[in-house]
């Protein structure tokens, strides 16, 4: 079990026990993965650049968001694992999106990345060690823990796609 020492109190919502089902941390990067595919693999292409609120993300950016935060925990992940003691900065997601340039990419090379980040993000988290695991480290100004990350990454991906079931596909 997880302890709130662990993560920031801002990190509890994609930590949440019903966005992570109570399974293993590989279990959920697997499961979520296939919620992921299972709900945005098959939309159709007039939802691909749908905003369902001014100034809002479209689909393809909340996609590219979804990639972009789980390449950044992955890094913290491996940076505390190995005891690096730098503290990591945090990062600004509307800059990333804004030059992301997601919207003039394909939807489904969108897709096939997320899928090959996650194919990653689970070999990466099936190499650290149980002491490895337990590590802290500081990404912005917050301590994690590389457990912690793992979960996270997992419930992040949930939690915007259930956004993108709520607000961009019903």
């Amino acid at each position: 079990m997880i302890s709130t020492k662990e993560y920031a109190p801002y990190f509890s919502r994609y930590i949440n026990p019903t966005l992570t089902n109570g399974k293993s941390m590989i279990e959920n990067l697997i499961d979520s993965q296939q919620r992921f595919e299972d709900v945005l693999r098959n939309v159709p292409k007039e939802k691909h650049l749908f905003s369902y609120a001014e100034g809002k993300w479209t689909l393809k950016e909340l996609i590219q968001h979804i990639i972009d935060t789980e390449r950044i925990f992955c890094y913290r992940a491996l940076c505390f694992s190995r005891n690096d003691a730098t503290s990591l900065p945090g990062f600004d997601q509307d800059l990333f999106i804004n030059e992301g340039n997601a919207n003039e990419r394909m939807y489904e090379a969108l897709l096939d990345e997320m899928a090959v980040v996650r194919m990653a993000t689970i070999h990466l988290f099936k190499s650290f060690s149980d002491e490895a695991l337990e590590r802290v480290g500081v990404g912005s100004g917050n301590n994690m823990s590389v457990r912690a990350a793992g979960i996270i990454i997992s419930g992040h991906q949930n939690h915007h796609v259930q956004i993108a079931k709520e607000r961009y596909l019903e």
